[in-house]
């Protein structure tokens, strides 16, 4: 006998979409002002709907939070692809990026904090970092085609500048936008045939002998 052809899945409805984002954009809003001692009938009552809508999308305060996490990495994502990509200067675009996650570091630190109180990190995971770390490719791989960066800058260099920042902004250890200018300073490719560590190190050890 034939096999049979599974039911299409119906797509949401559109009113039920319209929830989730007002359940998502509401507690991303609470959880950024007030951190992780919102709880779920707030959310509700933030949203206008009843708390059986937000848990029918949610299904736990855990799964909101995360889920408020990974659209917060999405909307990076987004400005990376609208914002800097385009910009004709690829070391501009770079910098702008990096820029911009500070912008929205220093906005939610209470999301921060929820984030890292209830998953143990705020880093993306899974697919939020496939696309995050493709973004960061893509405006490297555009900064080094032209030349304004240095030819050995990495996703993983980019990483541990972001790491950085989000410490410098946790911390409160430092003001995070000369951070940002100083570390995007670096990469620039002022001298294409220096590998890191070589003639701009050795210019540190260059102090006059005076042990003559």
């Amino acid at each position: 006998m034939p096999t049979p052809t599974p039911p299409r899945r119906r797509k949401p409805r559109a009113d039920a979409e319209r929830n989730r984002a007002r359940v998502l954009n509401a507690a991303r809003d609470l959880f950024t002002a007030r951190g992780e001692d919102v709880q779920m009938p707030e959310v509700a009552r933030a949203a206008g709907v009843g708390v059986g809508t937000v848990y029918r999308h949610f299904p736990s305060r855990a799964a909101l939070i995360e889920a408020a996490g990974e659209q917060r990495h999405a909307d990076i994502v987004e400005f990376g692809r609208t914002a800097c990509l385009p910009c004709p200067d690829a070391a501009d675009g770079l910098t702008r990026y990096i820029a911009y996650i500070g912008e929205v570091l220093a906005t939610d630190r209470g999301l921060t904090a929820s984030i890292e109180a209830t998953l143990g990190s705020a880093r993306p995971a899974g697919a939020a970092a496939e696309r995050t770390e493709a973004i960061a490719a893509e405006l490297i791989a555009r900064a080094r085609a032209q030349g304004v960066i240095r030819p050995d800058v990495e996703v993983a260099d980019l990483s541990m500048i972001v790491c950085g920042l989000a410490a410098i902004i946790r911390n409160g250890t430092g003001d995070w936008r000369r951070y940002v200018q100083i570390t995007m300073a670096g990469l620039h490719n002022a001298q294409p045939d220096v590998p890191f560590g070589g003639r701009s190190a050795a210019r540190l050890d260059s102090r006059p002998d005076n042990t003559a």
